[in-house]
């Protein structure tokens, strides 16, 4: 990107089929398109926790999914079984579960995952088996691919993707500057 061209933008936009944290009205919006088996993406975890924990309700998290089987054999299963258990209104829990168990992701561990947080086990080890969500996965990976991601962790800010560090106080400070 050269000097005076812009950062590329969100594509698409934010809509009902992402998965959203905080308030609509809020007015800093990151957008991470992540792997779960990336150890990059698992830092990146804890330091979007801890930007949610400063702004609270002036930031509104979106996730989308960026597997790379290439590199992360388990990472497309695992996004898999995220979107499993948002089936069963629990993406949230299995994002922060899987984030926080990246070493244990393959599909045994998955579908006991399923059970400890309360899901329905047959059902979410059948859609797991079935490819259910494979789809809903490739989306999001075709969103991130026209909107320039190449690799994991990639922020957007409110539709503008974020150029530097996504270390807490870089992060932090660009988040907050997206509303001046």
């Amino acid at each position: 990107m050269g000097p005076d061209e812009a950062p590329p933008r969100l594509t698409p936009p934010i809509g009902d089929r992402d998965h959203v944290q905080g308030p609509a009205g809020a007015p800093i919006t990151p957008v991470e398109y992540a792997d779960f088996e990336c150890p990059f993406c698992g830092d990146a975890f804890a330091i979007v926790r801890e930007a949610q924990r400063r702004l609270g309700d002036r930031l509104r998290f979106v996730f989308r999914h960026f597997p790379d089987p290439s590199v992360h054999p388990r990472a497309q299963r695992a996004a898999e079984a995220a979107e499993a258990a948002a089936a069963q209104g629990s993406f949230w829990a299995m994002h922060d579960y899987l984030f926080t168990h990246q070493s244990s992701l393959a599909e045994p561990e998955l579908i006991r995952y399923s059970g400890l947080l309360g899901l329905d086990v047959d059902r979410f080890a059948r859609d797991l088996r079935d490819g259910s969500f494979s789809a809903r996965v490739r989306e999001d990976v075709a969103s991130g691919r026209q909107s320039g991601v190449t690799g994991t962790p990639t922020f957007f800010i409110n539709g503008r993707r974020h150029e530097g560090s996504w270390d807490l106080k870089p992060l932090l400070a660009a988040l907050e500057s997206a509303v001046g």
